[in-house]
C-alpha cells in the first residue's frame, strides 16, 4: 500500500515552522509525526504538500494510496482502522479527514473532501491532533509519553552511570553511546529519553517527561523542567520549561527559555530570555499567518515560536507570545516586538530586509559545519519564504 501524508488546513495555522516543512515532519514528542506513522505501519510515506516543498518532499504517485492527515499522531488503533479502509472509504473525526483510501487519479480532489463516492466512517476515540503552533509545546507531555513506550517496548536501556541521582519510580531508558554524568533526574512526573550519542554533563537538573534525541547535548548545570524535547544534534544551557527545539539548534548559553517552540538551524546567543507569562496574567494573544494578527491562544504561558535559520545576539529579550519568522537575524537590548517578519535583520532601533543571497550564504556555512549539504531545493524554498514574506518586512 502507497502512504502518503498529507497537509489539512492546520498547516497555515503553524507557520512559520510549516514554512520549510510539511505538517508532518514537526517534531512532536521524541519523534517527527512522519516517523510516529512509519514506525507504525511499518511503511515509508510520502508527503502532499505546498508545490514549493515538493521539490524537497516528493510525492510517491500509486494506483491504491491510502491519504493520511499529517497533523495526526497515530496510535496502533487508529492504524488498524486505517489499513482496513477499502477504496473510496474515509476516516473521519468531528471536522477532520483523518484518512481516505483512494485512486491516484483522485489524489487532488479526494483532500479537499469533494468526491461524492467517498464513504464515510466516524473514529470516535480521541486524537492527538495539532491545529495550532502553541499546540505543539502545550500537548508535548502526551506525546513523550507515548513515543517513549513505542520506541523503549521490548528493549533494554544501557546503564545509567552511577554518579546520578534518580528521583522517583518513573522510567529512564538511556541509548548507546548516551552519556549522562553527575545529574538529577526527577521521574515522578514523566519518563526521561536519552537518545543516541547525546550527552547530558555534569551538574544538570532534569525533570521528565524530557527527550533529549541523538547527538544532542545539555551544557553543565542546566535546569530543565518538563515536557521539554531537545531534537537531535541541539546544545542547550541555562533553563528551560516546556520547550520543543526541532533539530540542529543551540541555546547552550545561560538565560529561560519557556512555553516555547523552536525551528531547525536557530541560534539564541548567550543570556538571551524570553519572557512566557505577563505581568497582568493575562491570556496570551499570538501572531496568526492566515488572519495577520494576533489571537488568542487560551493559554497563560506563552514564549517564543521561532522558524527555521533565526538567530539571536547575546542578552537578546523577547516579549510574551513573540513569533519570529524564518531566517531573522535579531539584536539590541530591550524587548523586542511580538512579531518578527521572516528575512528581517534588526530589532528594537528598527529592523531591515536581510539580503536573501547573504541570508543563504549563511545558511550554506551552517550546514557544512555539520556537513549537510544545502542542495538546490533548500536555495528554492528559502527564496519562496522570501518572496511571500514580503508583506510582513513593509517595515
Amino acid at each position: 500500500m502507497n502512504y502518503v501524508l498529507f497537509d489539512d488546513y492546520s498547516r497555515n495555522h503553524l507557520l512559520p515552522l510549516t514554512f520549510t516543512r510539511p505538517v508532518a515532519d514537526i517534531r512532536f514528542g521524541i519523534l517527527t509525526i512522519r516517523e510516529k506513522w512509519e514506525k507504525l505501519l511499518n511503511e515509508k510515506t510520502s508527503t502532499l504538500t505546498e508545490d514549493y516543498l515538493s521539490g524537497k518532499f516528493p510525492i510517491n504517485r500509486e494506483k491504491d494510496t491510502i491519504l493520511i492527515n499529517g497533523s495526526i499522531v497515530p496510535t496502533e488503533d487508529l492504524v488498524s482502522k486505517i489499513k482496513n479502509l477499502q477504496t473510496n472509504e474515509a476516516l473521519v473525526n468531528e471536522e477532520s479527514i483523518i484518512a481516505q483510501h483512494i485512486n491516484a487519479d483522485e489524489l487532488d480532489a479526494s483532500t479537499e473532501n469533494e468526491n461524492e463516492k467517498i464513504t464515510q466512517f466516524e473514529y470516535n476515540e480521541p486524537c492527538l491532533k495539532i491545529n495550532n503552533s502553541w499546540d505543539i509545546f502545550s500537548k508535548n507531555g502526551e506525546a513523550i509519553i507515548a513515543d517513549f513506550k513505542l520506541i523503549t517496548h521490548g528493549r533494554t536501556s544501557e546503564k545509567l552511570d552511577k554518579t546520578n541521582v534518580v528521583i522517583g519510580d518513573g522510567e529512564i531508558f538511556v541509548e548507546k553511546g548516551a552519556k549522562v554524568t553527575a545529574s538529577i533526574l526527577n521521574t515522578n512526573n514523566g519518563p526521561i529519553y536519552i537518545g543516541k550519542n547525546a550527552e547530558v554533563m555534569e551538574g544538570c537538573v532534569i525533570r521528565g517527561p524530557f527527550a533529549l534525541c541523538e547527538s544532542a547535548e545539555v551544557k553543565m548545570s542546566a535546569k530543565i523542567y518538563g515536557p521539554t524535547t531537545i531534537g537531535p544534534f541541539s546544545k542547550v544551557g541555562g533553563e528551560l520549561n516546556n520547550v520543543v527545539i526541532f533539530g540542529y539548534s543551540n541555546k547552550a548559553h545561560d538565560g529561560f527559555l519557556g512555553n516555547s517552540v523552536i525551528g531547525e538551524w536557530c541560534n539564541l546567543g548567550a543570556d538571551t530570555n524570553s519572557s512566557n507569562l505577563k505581568n497582568t496574567y493575562e491570556e496570551v494573544k499570538l501572531w496568526n499567518y492566515p488572519y495577520q494578527s494576533f489571537v488568542p491562544t487560551g493559554l497563560q504561558f506563552c514564549g517564543l515560536i521561532m522558524g527555521d535559520h533565526s538567530k539571536c545576539g547575546i542578552n537578546t529579550m523577547f516579549n510574551t507570545g513573540t513569533v519570529v519568522g524564518v531566517n531573522s537575524n535579531i539584536f539590541g537590548s530591550g524587548f523586542q516586538r511580538n512579531f518578527i517578519a521572516s528575512f528581517s535583520w534588526g530589532g528594537t532601533q528598527g529592523f531591515a530586509a536581510y539580503d536573501v543571497d547573504k541570508a543563504l550564504r549563511v545558511a550554506r556555512l551552517v550546514y557544512s559545519r555539520r556537513n549537510i549539504e544545502f542542495t538546490e531545493n533548500d536555495e528554492k524554498i528559502m527564496r519562496h519564504i522570501h518572496l511571500v514574506s514580503f508583506e510582513n518586512r513593509r517595515f
